[in-house]
């Protein structure tokens, strides 16, 4: 990018470069102790960005992502990976016959005993990005951002809306927790309400999930298998 003068960047980071949370919601001022590989990679390119600015007049802004969850309002757009972990998915391939849904610990000190986290839809994504590159080109200082809806839900909230979405109930296995997983890890996205007026238009679990089984039902083998 320095190479070809691009003179601004947008990057695409993690609430993984928090690590445990020391108190919730995380705000931008958390540390950042990131305890994977994922978050240890972003959190580099986070720290080369300022240096970037200084020796090439690369502006920026990071965002910083929690659940990323959701498709295409319209129906074109849906997530399908190779090999799927997330939870959204996972629970609707399991009501569309798919294997039963692994829910990772059921003894956490929360209110259902499952994790509670920050679910935000792809569509606000993408919204925080135009809004990141308006700022930009208005030559907006360079910053980072945290994007989540600041309201967590339990792993057995996303199953309910699940259940309530398809009408079907959602077979799942209880396991046993995963290390590094924090009891409850959602955001603070004031920062990027205050300053780009960004605020999240999905901001509870059914609407959310409704997006993800409307592409799901209508692509059961994914993007190879079309419709």
């Amino acid at each position: 990018m320095a190479a070809a003068s691009v003179p601004r960047f947008v990057f695409s980071s993690t609430a993984a470069v928090f690590g445990n949370p020391e108190r919730t919601p995380l705000d931008e001022a958390h540390p950042t102790r990131p305890i994977n590989a994922y978050g240890e990679t972003k959190l580099a390119v986070e720290r080369a960005l300022p240096h970037f600015e200084r020796a090439y007049g690369i502006r920026f802004v990071v965002l910083r992502y929690f659940n990323a969850a959701g498709a295409d309002p319209e129906g074109e757009l849906g997530e399908d990976h190779a090999t799927e972990t997330h939870l959204v998915p996972n629970a609707i391939r399991a009501v569309l016959g798919g294997p039963p849904l692994h829910v990772f610990g059921t003894d956490y000190p929360t209110p259902d005993g499952t994790c509670l986290r920050d679910y935000i839809h792809v569509s606000d994504l993408s919204d925080a990005h135009i809004r990141a590159l308006a700022h930009l080109e208005a030559a907006g200082p360079s910053a980072t951002f945290n994007l989540g809806n600041g309201r967590p839900f339990s792993v057995r909230d996303v199953i309910g809306a699940v259940e309530q979405v398809s009408g079907a109930r959602v077979p799942w296995i209880a396991a046993d927790r995963r290390p590094g997983d924090p009891a409850i890890l959602f955001a603070s996205s004031d920062l990027i309400q205050a300053y780009l007026g960004w605020r999240p238009r999905f901001a509870d679990p059914a609407g959310i999930v409704e997006t993800a089984w409307r592409w799901m039902r209508e692509h059961p083998r994914g993007y190879a298998g079309g419709k």
